[in-house]
């Protein structure tokens, strides 16, 4: 699909999701931003289902013979949106400090101090790494620590001009997505990296007011091929092109689910 034509119809799958007024339903914004979490976390690893996540913060429940660590990163990561979504209805500027709340939120209990070469940090608090970090076995390697400091300051001052300046639909989420993609690429710090860009990213989206979009897990390795794609030819159109899709995805599945459900109703009437 063409990129005028995939706008020109997520203009009109926003336009038909916000006539259905989801966000009168019951709840439903609780178990979207449910599923926000549970799709962020599998992405690193997570093994916690949608209800799995439900049962853990509307029950304290946890889920039999799933690690600690995943119940943990799910629940840091709850605290870290309910964060992000008082900060943006503050309309807090962005700041390498900002950024490191949010990440300490997000390391907030599996992070730990680590101790290299370099000196001393401690994940827990948000503190930049000190140290070089790959893209996975076998990957290429992540900017030198040192240069981290001031790419995040300069991301920062970029996004933070352009906030005022996207008017268009089109606009504010291509910003929302190429912070995500220029934080990930960074990679600030030792954990939490992915975590952190996704939450910035649907931080700019509840800053806009516009739906915020979830990274779905079962499209985990086409989102890291857009990543890495976008990093070797330093061009973000694969991401914006992934991220395109998944906005799209995001938009027909939550509409589809409202009118099964009202299907479903309907026939329990008669």
């Amino acid at each position: 699909m063409a990129e005028a034509d995939i706008w020109q119809t997520i203009e009109d799958e926003t336009k038909l999701y916000d006539s259905l007024q989801l966000s009168d339903v019951v709840d439903y914004e609780k178990f979207y931003l449910y599923s926000l979490i549970t799709h962020s976390t599998a992405i690193e690893g997570s093994t916690l289902t949608e209800l799995d996540t439900q049962l853990l913060f509307d029950e304290g429940i946890t889920a039999k013979g799933k690690p600690l660590v995943h119940h943990l990163m799910n629940e840091d990561l709850r605290q870290a949106y309910f964060y992000a979504i008082d900060r943006a209805k503050e309309q807090t500027p962005l700041s390498p400090a900002f950024l490191k709340e949010l990440n300490a939120l997000v390391m907030r209990t599996t992070g730990s101090v680590n101790q290299v070469i370099a000196g001393t940090f401690d994940s827990r608090k948000g503190d930049y790494r000190l140290c070089g970090v790959t893209a996975g076995y076998g990957g290429k390697s992540y900017m030198n620590y040192a240069k981290v400091p001031d790419k995040v300051e300069a991301l920062c001052k970029e996004l933070t001009k352009r906030l005022g300046e996207c008017k268009t639909l089109k606009e504010k989420y291509y910003l929302s997505f190429e912070a995500h993609l220029n934080l990930v690429t960074i990679h600030p710090w030792v954990d939490g990296n992915g975590r952190t860009s996704r939450l910035l990213m649907n931080y700019l989206q509840f800053y806009y007011q516009i739906i915020p979009v979830k990274i779905y897990k079962e499209d985990k390795a086409e989102y890291i091929t857009s990543l890495i794609e976008s990093r070797e030819q330093e061009d973000s159109a694969p991401f914006l092109a992934f991220m395109e899709k998944q906005l799209l995805k995001m938009l027909r599945e939550e509409i589809k689910n409202y009118r099964d459900g009202e299907e479903k109703d309907m026939k329990l009437m008669f």
